[in-house]
Order: C-alpha cells, then sequence, then structure tokens
C-alpha cells in the first residue's frame, strides 16, 4: 500500500556523519531546495535562506570560525582539553568530509510585526524548510545531518560567508552521499508523548 511505502521512507531517514567524496549534481542540489521552499511558514512569509558552500577554499575558514568558537565555550565550561580537541577534530572532519554545506538562516526582517511570538513563528518556520530540505535529500538517496553549531557562532558565520546583517544562520545542514553504518533510533515509546483528552 502506498501510504505504508511513504510512512517508511519518512520513518528511514537518518543524520548522516560521514560521506562519500562523490559530488552532488547542481539539478539535484536545485530540485531538492525547490522542495524545501514548500515548507509551510507563518502567514506565508517564507522567512528561510539557503547559503550553498562548496567551495573548497571556504570550508576551512568556516570550521575554524565554528571550532576556534566552539573551544572558547567548552573552555568557559570547564570542559576537559581532551575533550574539547576530541570534539574540535570530529568537527572538522565532518565539514571537510562533506561535498555540500547548506547554512540555514532565517531574515530577521521577513517578519510580520516585530513581537517575541512572531519572532519564534519565524525560526519555527525556518526549521520546517530545514526538516523538508532533510527530507528532499533523503528522496534523492543523499545522506544529512542538522547541526546548530551557526547558532553558538552567528557573528563569526555571517563574517566568513560575507552574509548580510538581516541573514541570522540557524543551523548547518552537510548534505552527501552516505559513507556510515547507521543504526535504528532509540525512540521514546508514544504512550510517553501523547496525552488523549
Amino acid at each position: 500500500m502506498l501510504t505504508d511505502s511513504a510512512h517508511d521512507f519518512l520513518r528511514s531517514r537518518r543524520s548522516i556523519r560521514r560521506f562519500k567524496p562523490d559530488p552532488i549534481p547542481d539539478s539535484m542540489l536545485e530540485r531538492i531546495l525547490t522542495t524545501a521552499t514548500h515548507a509551510p511558514s507563518a502567514h506565508n512569509l517564507q522567512p528561510w535562506r539557503f547559503v550553498i558552500l562548496k567551495d573548497p577554499t571556504v570550508k576551512p575558514r568556516l570550521a575554524k570560525a565554528l571550532t576556534d568558537k566552539m573551544r572558547l565555550d567548552m573552555q568557559a565550561e570547564g570542559a576537559l582539553e581532551t575533550e574539547i580537541e576530541k570534539r574540535v577534530a570530529s568537527s572538522l572532519r565532518r565539514i571537510d568530509e562533506a561535498p555540500v554545506i547548506i547554512i540555514l538562516c532565517r531574515d530577521v526582517t521577513d517578519v510580520r510585526i516585530n513581537t517575541p511570538e512572531e519572532t519564534i513563528m519565524n525560526i519555527q518556520s525556518t526549521a520546517l524548510a530545514g526538516l523538508q530540505l532533510l527530507l528532499a535529500a533523503h528522496a534523492e538517496g543523499l545522506g544529512g545531518n542538522w547541526i546548530c553549531w551557526p547558532l553558538y557562532a552567528t557573528h563569526e558565520t555571517q563574517v566568513v560567508l560575507g552574509l548580510p546583517e538581516s541573514w541570522e544562520p540557524q543551523a548547518m545542514i552537510v548534505i552527501g552521499y552516505a559513507n556510515d553504518v547507521v543504526n535504528d533510533k532509540a525512540l521514546k515509546p508514544l504512550t510517553e508523548l501523547v496525552k488523549n483528552i
């Protein structure tokens, strides 16, 4: 039954952390991004913006900016140097290996009224486009991973990538052909997550 197949497909998406070096065709990227723009958004404002990063000369600069900030934050939290270096090395590898990095941003000027509630709706709308993007990549046979590092280094990300001030980085989505063994997800039982009234 088609409905069961669709649910199986949606449930089969996993976060991929290792990628083959194979390039992603531009036509495939365009299909993925077009599908992402079909996500719902509050007031249909469509506040999402996408920065596509493939340039091998820019990726190391972004990696350094993000991991420098990560290192400072972890030191401030009292993390052990061995833990910091392990996490930094893993982060540098992930950025280096990913054939395509998409910085998911929200345009802070794309709000109806500047209130805390509207800001939250704007962020939620942008996140929905990110999920749609991950599912579109999955539909193309690609793996992807949602990473929140740019939230901790918003200014640094904007500077390295030369983004407009109104483009606020929300997430970094890495996509490519999976080179990873992925286990089943450990899910909380539905009975813990649902209240019937």
